[in-house]
């Protein structure tokens, strides 16, 4: 395999922060000698997860066995994803906010026909189903475990508890028709075609959509990294991918 130099676009704040996370953790373990400094891994995996580098690739690319690469990038995700916020620690967050946002997003995979039940209607593809919750400005607060993409939205949040951990707080959600029939505190659209609808109904739709669309800017922060646009692994793994690209996130923009 050729090797060339090539560049991650992650800030340095990111990579310091996995490293220090990474050195604390060979502390605690006991581990003396490693293939790669603490500094060397952490970009091993931040190469993994924002250009989605296969681990035969960054094998070659680090001088280190494809096995071994797999362990260190493992190693580096199973910490960051200890360290994403839960959904206890988002609402708390959200009750300082006027409202918050709430969405979903599939995350394609690579399954047959025969999987069915990572098949999304909607989508038209085989994914995961991952619901996130944003501020009023569209950062993100809170990227929920995957389910498989069959799963509509109103159920996954039902099924994660986002719908009554929200009401119990007393924050107003906006979501799309996909949330119809959610309760609690959740707003979404009046139902029906556009003609149908009343002049004062379309002016709250319009409304609506406008507060809504700013949940694209944390689906666009997720999908930068670039793994999470076509994951190949197993449909196992997807929660700790999502939770530590959060916890990335969230680190990066703390600094």
């Amino acid at each position: 395999m050729l090797v060339y130099p090539s560049g991650v676009d992650v800030s340095s704040s990111a990579l310091r922060f996995l490293s220090t996370r990474l050195r604390q953790h060979r502390r605690a373990i006991g581990s003396r000698w490693r293939r790669l400094s603490v500094g060397r891994q952490a970009l091993l995996a931040l190469a993994h997860l924002r250009v989605g580098h296969t681990y035969a690739q960054l094998a070659a690319g680090f001088g280190i066995g494809t096995t071994t690469a797999y362990r260190y990038v493992t190693e580096a995700v199973d910490l960051l994803a200890d360290l994403a916020p839960t959904l206890a620690d988002a609402v708390r967050t959200a009750s300082t906010k006027a409202f918050v946002i709430l969405d979903g997003t599939l995350l394609p995979i690579d399954r047959i026909a025969a999987d069915r039940p990572f098949y999304s209607g909607k989508h038209k593809k085989h994914g995961m189903n991952v619901q996130v919750l944003t501020d009023p400005f569209g950062r993100l607060l809170w990227a929920s475990p995957a389910l498989p993409g069959a799963v509509h939205d109103v159920r996954a949040a039902r099924e994660h508890g986002i719908v009554d951990a929200l009401a119990e707080v007393g924050v107003t959600c906006w979501a799309d028709k996909a949330y119809r029939g959610a309760g609690g505190t959740v707003r979404t659209p009046y139902w029906g075609r556009w003609e149908t609808l009343s002049t004062g109904q379309k002016a709250v739709n319009r409304s609506h959509a406008k507060i809504r669309a700013l949940v694209e800017q944390a689906m666009a922060t997720l999908k930068a990294w670039r793994l999470l646009r076509k994951i190949r692994c197993s449909t196992t793994r997807i929660t700790a991918l999502v939770q530590a690209v959060l916890a990335l996130h969230l680190a990066s923009s703390e600094r």
